[in-house]
């Protein structure tokens, strides 16, 4: 059976258009949407200026592309921007198969190992994410076999009058898609796992799995819900390009090309890649299991192993990192910082190192020797301490009743935070509120010129969005229905109905009007921080405003303060973000690619529903494997599983529903934070008048989201692979970048997915073979010595 659809002769393909993605069977005119166009000849400044522009797009070689068959006056071509005609096919075929047998199985097939990796990656100190990179090439090759293999039979399902082919014929482009769509939708961590797993380590609180996990797929499908609102005014618009999407739209098309006439250089690509993944693979059993010594190379500590100065200074599981190099993928790409590696432009990881120095390099040896903040005590500690520094019992807080224990917050005295975990919390509120800063100083007439195009459109009622856009890709996409607004409305309803079933069953320990105001919070920050998402590639991570709006909420109330109330608060408010972020992504590389709406539409709640049981499984097997660590009854030597960030969420908890905000913020050590909210409004605003006044200077791009984002990431049991980090984009983002531009075009996506999937291949190797039933440790040796594998035996 054929692999792919047959290619148009090079007669037609000449006469028709010669394109960068992969053409249609050749099909009647009415199948397949063109435009007839007026070239114009002659023009070598436009040509050399195209050139220029698929240089920087990616491409091996200056190619001719559809855009290079269009009038840029056409007004079907000139909304489109540059950068978008030189990826995306201008051309459909509406003919191509969807939701086909073979989308189902690969869904389940990528999904599954998808959701368990991304859930477990949850609960590391440090992760690498599982890469929908590998899944976009993985399933191209596993797609081309099944349309090899599978048989070309008719099948009846049993008691309805529908059929499905088990082969509809060629791998389709557009299935492809869904699969990828599908995985990046199920294939990923839940947040909602978080107060499940603080109310059972820390409260002996169990939820019933059917509970638990009717509460993990609502808040997905809010959040999916929630992107009906966004999508009104940054999916259709032209303008914004959703560099994520528009990054995997150029592997969809070259993969698509390469379907049809694999080339030399394509054949050597994917070579690099396998090569890469294997060896990725097999490495990071060194630093992961084998030799964890690798994890952090921590020079001073060499130098002086028993100097408790040189250990703080070098070590990078519990000191400052100062010159420490990690040759563990998991600490250098690190995705908590939330700027890619491979992915991210130069200047953004700039500004996130910039934020590391000061954090770890300035202002840890300042409060560790200076004085800085007052409290000498836990500062790499991100748990409640008591005055003299002891770990604070912090569930003797709250009695039997789920009330705040006076007494005992009496005997215990006030809780204190080290001085390190304050400034993240500041930083974190600045972050919040410097992202609304920069918006309006800097994205103010985007977003109100896309609200009038909103305004404007509701005076063509009974016409779907794409007829009120005139570009190319709006045009092709008018040959599918629209996604009408009641699905959207019929998937909230969905989630609605169980959280508020829960909710009344006082399950999750919020009281329910809570619950309203979380939905509202949630739905205010989508349209803002994706528009942030959609024009810089960044995704602000919503952080601990949530908590602390719960905590103002409650604060007064006589019953509903137990902690793990915040928990459940913010992950039903950002967790809301979240999901719109990755339904509006996804649902933009359908649009690139041509794909109907509702199959999109489909493929994402498809995705969830799948996932969301599999992160449950996936947590259970944390809670009942890693017990110990998490709650740091036993500190894991290699720092993977301390538990941090759970431990972050029952300290928050604590601060904010049973001491409550206004007790908190009278303490002494407490009376800086609220300046954070000063400090995110008018940085924007310095920066703002600095870009005005020296426009040569780039001032814009020291972009204070970013920065504060980075200084709130907690650095106390890792601070190394940073400044791998900062060396590796270095050369992969500026020096190969700048001066290597056709060799970092032809390798950069294809390394940045072999790196992400040999590590999560790699730790689900790792679990199958010592994890997975009898749990096999690796033997002390010099490389895992059990004192500090980076040999600083000083380190406090």
């Amino acid at each position: 059976m054929s692999t792919g659809s047959s290619a148009p002769s090079l007669n037609q393909a000449s006469a028709e258009a010669k394109t960068s993605s992969a053409q249609p069977t050749v099909e009647p005119l009415d199948h397949t949407h063109r435009r007839s166009t007026n070239q114009s000849n002659g023009e070598p400044a436009e040509h050399n200026a195209r050139d220029a522009t698929a240089e920087k797009l990616g491409f091996e070689e200056p190619v001719e592309v559809d855009a290079d068959l269009e009038s840029e006056n056409d007004p079907e071509i000139s909304d489109i921007p540059a950068e978008v005609r030189r990826v995306v096919s201008l051309h459909d075929d509406t003919t191509l198969p969807t939701l086909t047998f073979r989308y189902f199985i690969l869904a389940i097939i990528f999904v599954v190992p998808g959701a368990f990796l991304s859930q477990i990656n949850t609960f590391r100190t440090t992760y690498a994410p599982y890469s929908v990179f590998f899944v976009q090439i993985a399933s191209n090759y596993v797609g081309l076999w099944l349309a090899r293999v599978l048989p070309d039979r008719q099948i009846s399902i049993p008691f309805t009058k529908w059929t499905f082919n088990m082969n509809p014929g060629p791998w389709s482009v557009k299935e492809h898609v869904l699969v990828t769509v599908t995985a990046a939708s199920g294939a990923t961590s839940n947040l909602a796992t978080t107060p499940i797993a603080v109310g059972e380590l820390y409260f002996n609180e169990r939820l019933h799995p059917a509970a638990a996990i009717f509460f993990m797929w609502s808040i997905d499908a809010t959040g999916y819900a929630f992107a009906a609102i966004a999508r009104q005014l940054l999916l259709y618009e032209p303008a914004y390009q959703w560099w994520q999407a528009l990054c995997q739209t150029a592997l969809f098309e070259t993969q698509a090309k390469q379907n049809k006439n694999p080339s030399p250089a394509a054949r050597k690509q994917f070579k690099v890649f396998w090569f890469v993944l294997l060896g990725i693979t097999l490495w990071q059993f060194l630093p992961e299991f084998v030799f964890p010594f690798l994890s952090s190379l921590a020079f001073l500590c060499w130098v002086a192993p028993h100097n408790k100065v040189a250990n703080f200074l070098g070590s990078g599981l519990g000191g400052m990192g100062f010159l420490n190099l990690s040759l563990d993928w998991a600490n250098v790409s690190n995705w908590n910082a939330g700027v890619p590696l491979f992915l991210s432009p130069w200047w953004s990881q700039v500004v996130l190192f910039a934020s590391f120095v000061m954090s770890a390099w300035v202002l840890l040896p300042a409060a560790k020797w200076g004085g800085l903040g007052g409290y000498s005590h836990c500062l790499m500690s991100n748990r409640a301490c008591t005055a003299n520094g002891t770990t604070y019992p912090v569930s003797s807080l709250v009695t039997a009743q789920n009330t705040f224990n006076q007494t005992a917050y009496a005997e215990n005295g006030p809780m204190y935070l080290g001085v390190h975990n304050l400034w993240t919390i500041f930083f974190d509120y600045a972050s919040y509120i410097s992202a609304y800063s920069w918006i309006a100083f800097f994205g103010a007439s985007n977003i109100k010129k896309a609200y009038q195009k909103f305004r404007a459109r509701r005076s063509m009622p009974g016409r779907g969005i794409n007829h009120q856009y005139t570009d190319r890709l709006n045009v092709l996409m008018r040959s599918y229905p629209e996604v009408p607004f009641w699905w959207y409305f019929i998937l909230f309803s969905m989630s609605f109905v169980s959280m508020i079933t829960i909710v009344a069953l006082d399950l999750i320990f919020i009281p329910w009007w809570t619950y309203f105001v979380a939905l509202a919070t949630g739905a205010i920050v989508v349209i803002p921080l994706g528009w942030l998402y959609a024009v810089s590639n960044f995704q602000l991570p919503i952080g601990t405003f949530n908590e602390l709006l719960y905590g103002t909420m409650v604060q007064n109330l006589s019953n509903h303060r137990n902690p793990i109330g915040a928990s459940v608060y913010g992950s039903i408010a950002g967790d809301a973000w979240y999901r719109a972020q990755y339904m509006l992504q996804d649902q933009k590389i359908g649009h690139y690619m041509h794909v109907p709406q509702r199959a999109i539409f489909f493929s994402q709640v498809f995705g969830i529903t799948l996932g969301v049981p599999i992160n449950y499984a996936a947590m259970r097997w944390v809670l009942n494997t890693k017990r110990d660590y998490l709650t740091g009854e036993i500190e894991d030597p290699a720092h993977i599983w301390t538990g941090q960030s759970l431990a972050g969420y029952l300290t928050l908890g604590v601060q904010y529903v049973l001491i409550g905000p206004t007790e908190l913020f009278k303490l002494q050590q407490w009376k800086p934070i609220p300046y954070a909210f000063l400090f995110g409004a008018g940085a924007p605003a310095l920066i703002y008048l600095l870009h005005r006044l020296f426009p040569r200077a780039k001032f814009n791009l020291w972009n204070t989201t970013i920065f504060c984002s980075g200084a709130s990431i907690f650095y106390g049991n890792i601070s190394t692979g940073y400044l791998s980090r900062f060396i590796g984009g270095f050369v992969v983002m500026f020096w190969a970048y700048r001066y290597r531009y056709q060799l970092w075009a032809r390798y950069n996506f294809i390394l940045a997915a072999a790196f992400d999937a040999g590590f999560n291949l790699n730790l689900l190797l790792i679990f199958l073979f010592f994890g997975s039933g009898k749990v096999v440790t690796m033997p002390h040796w010099w490389g895992n010595d059990p004192q500090s594998v980076e040999k600083c035996y000083a380190l406090d």
